[in-house]
């Protein structure tokens, strides 16, 4: 459920080719003589002109969902099992599964302004009841500032907040650049293009893009970035937006701080004048707060809707209106990281939860050192636009910033445009935040996280032995719990599917039988010679990147047979075996969940096991250098012991590889 990843595939002519990478933007022409300083970017396309004519997701072939589901199933299963299973899903697809095909695709014939997975998707997420931190909430942490002077936690916030803003604006104004797949920069990445394009109705947008090789991605979800919150509810929370609002959440020590970031004719204010308020928030001498509510956003989700319904009814409605409306989440946290990779991990996956809020689309944290990170809810979008947002805000604070060290705030009186928010509480609401905070610490501290860095190694050595990097990052995985445990487990891998409307993401299924063959020749006692191993890794590339360019073309079995799991259940009755069958429980219990979002504006990421007997991967591929962080909960799995048969995976398949060349 962790969908950090942005791989975008695509091919020239027939949408079938596979780039396995996130979208590297090109740097925005910010000449002075162009500059503008309430917008990022003035995009001569608008931002959604691509949006109506994107292709829609299609909906696999019944036929197609079966094999691919029991190529998956494979690995995992006994013979015995597998015969089990495989007569079961005959057996479907020509019943049961025939008419719960028919439903589906009617009902995304009478829904096309979207994907018949997006509402599925949203009811999956904001169903669920589970605390939002480690289970869902992903980290990114951002590299350093390097510039000196400029990575102080003020200077640095104050940057970051200006350029997001910019983006902000941009985005509202139809000013940002259209996300576009150039397969042939050269060709489309253009003024030509953009001048083509802009001039083609909507309606037809997408197919002149497609005659210069490039690809539009869905932009949908860029709208929920701002003003957005996830609310707690009984059962089902919802998302809520208020695009009116013009004001900044900002929280130090567990206290709320509100003030406006534009004007009254909507413009951004002056960079002294932002400098100034943070410079009073980070100023002010409150002490932290004796029951921080934001901990109450790491609570079951049920348990977080009463406490919240009471302290409404105490008279807190207003405060939580304002914390839900705010453009985003500004926390400065004391802690410093002082380059402590571990401690920096854990605490921008989670920290103790006092100056979080963590039902916000997205809070940006920085230390006092000023390492910074984004910490995000997931259910209103995936990576691509996390990354987006986080590449050119990051390029812009870097690039052109707007607080120098020998910026003087401004004399715009702060005291009088920054509000604290003082929450009512009464011994009831104490009591919540008390046992909050306990279940919290108690939740953090069963988690283990491990990470391993790879130097000598990186995409470039994968390129010249001409196998996919991901996919030996993949086989590692699989190598290493196999060193590990002697077995192979259901795996999850994350693919976006933005290439079409409404496109959220697919799963791709890394465990086959190609990586499983693999794993128990070179850790059997009869060990093949390296050039047969070679050949072996060669075939897990192979199949790994025709899975790749299925799950990013909408051919999957993941979200499919999802989906036809709900429309069963909607009909009442009994289930149809292939839902009942244990197979397909254990193929959704995923025991390595795997995801990635490599970017040179990202030092790492992280987010938990989606089970307890789970190891949640986040790694990141560099053209010199490989890396991944793993979480998981001891003492039903070894994170510390997995970490160390990843080191010799790594080590066996890179010195593999090399018999390539010799």
């Amino acid at each position: 459920m962790r969908l950090l990843s942005c791989k975008i595939l695509f091919n020239q002519g027939n949408l079938k080719y596979v780039q396995p990478s996130v979208v590297v933007h090109q740097k925005r022409n910010r000449s002075n003589k162009n500059y503008d300083y309430q917008y990022l970017q003035r995009s001569k396309v608008p931002t959604l002109h691509f949006q109506a004519s994107l292709p829609r997701l299609p909906i696999p072939e019944l036929e197609k969902t079966c094999e691919r589901y029991l190529a998956a199933q494979q690995p995992l299963l006994s013979p015995q099992e597998y015969a089990n299973t495989q007569a079961i899903v005959t057996e479907f697809k020509k019943g049961e599964g025939l008419s719960l095909q028919k439903k589906l695709k009617g009902w995304d014939s009478n829904n096309k302004h979207t994907s018949y997975i997006s509402e599925l998707w949203f009811d999956k997420y904001l169903r669920d009841r589970v605390p939002l931190p480690i289970n869902y909430n992903p980290q990114v942490v951002f590299v350093n500032e390097k510039k000196p002077g400029y990575g102080t936690q003020l200077i640095r916030a104050t940057n970051m907040l200006i350029s997001s803003l910019r983006f902000f604006k941009s985005i509202r104004a139809g000013l940002l650049e259209p996300e576009v797949f150039h397969l042939h920069p050269k060709k489309s990445d253009t003024e030509l293009f953009r001048t083509v394009t802009r001039l083609l109705p909507p309606s037809l947008s997408w197919y002149g893009a497609y005659l210069f090789g490039a690809f539009p991605l869905d932009m949908s979800q860029y709208g929920s970035l701002f003003n957005t919150t996830r609310i707690p509810k009984l059962d089902k929370d919802r998302l809520f937006q208020n695009e009116s609002a013009k004001h900044m959440v900002v929280m130090k020590g567990g206290n709320f701080y509100i003030f406006d970031v534009f004007d009254r004719d909507g413009n951004i204010l002056p960079p002294s004048d932002l400098l100034a308020c943070l410079k009073y928030i980070l100023d002010d001498t409150a002490p932290p707060a004796d029951y921080p509510v934001g901990v109450l956003t790491t609570e079951n989700r049920d348990v977080w809707a009463k406490a919240r319904q009471h302290l409404e009814s105490i008279g807190n409605a207003d405060i939580f209106s304002l914390i839900d409306s705010g453009i985003f989440t500004l926390c400065f946290d004391d802690a410093e990281i002082a380059g402590d990779l571990q401690f920096l991990l854990r605490h921008f996956l989670h920290s103790d939860g006092c100056n979080r809020w963590f039902d916000k689309s997205f809070s940006m944290l920085i230390t006092r050192d000023g390492y910074a990170a984004l910490n995000f809810e997931h259910s209103w979008g995936d990576g691509v636009a996390i990354l987006r947002y986080l590449q050119d805000m990051l390029e812009d604070s870097s690039d052109n910033p707007q607080i120098h060290p020998d910026t003087k705030p401004s004399n715009c009186r702060p005291e009088t445009l920054v509000k604290r928010l003082d929450f009512r509480l009464d011994d009831k609401a104490k009591a919540y935040v008390s046992q909050g905070k306990k279940n919290f610490e108690a939740f953090c501290s069963s988690l283990n996280i491990s990470y391993i860095e790879v130097l000598n190694h990186g995409r470039k050595d994968c390129k010249r032995f001409k196998v996919s990097p991901d996919s030996v990052m993949q086989l590692a995985f699989q190598m290493a719990f196999h060193k590990q445990l002697g077995k192979t487990v259901a795996t999850y891998e994350s693919s976006s599917t933005a290439a079409f409307k409404h496109g959220r993401t697919e799963t791709l299924r890394p465990c086959t039988m190609a990586t499983k063959t693999f794993c128990e020749a070179v850790n059997s006692s009869n060990r093949p010679s390296n050039s047969e191993l070679a050949a072996m890794i060669k075939k897990c590339s192979e199949v790994h990147v025709a899975l790749t360019k299925e799950a990013a073309m909408g051919q999957g079995f993941d979200r499919h047979l999802f989906g036809l799991h709900r429309f069963s259940e909607q009909d009442g009755g009994k289930l149809p075996a292939i839902f009942r069958d244990p197979a397909y429980t254990n193929i959704n219990r995923n025991i390595i969940s795997t995801s990635t979002l490599t970017s040179p504006s990202v030092r790492a990421g992280g987010f938990g096991p989606v089970v307890k007997d789970g190891y949640g991967v986040a790694y990141s591929i560099w053209d010199e250098s490989l890396g991944a962080v793993v979480a998981s909960y001891p003492p039903a799995r070894d994170g510390v012991g997995y970490v160390d048969c990843l080191r010799i995976a790594f080590d066996d398949i890179f010195e593999i590889l090399k018999s390539l060349n010799q």
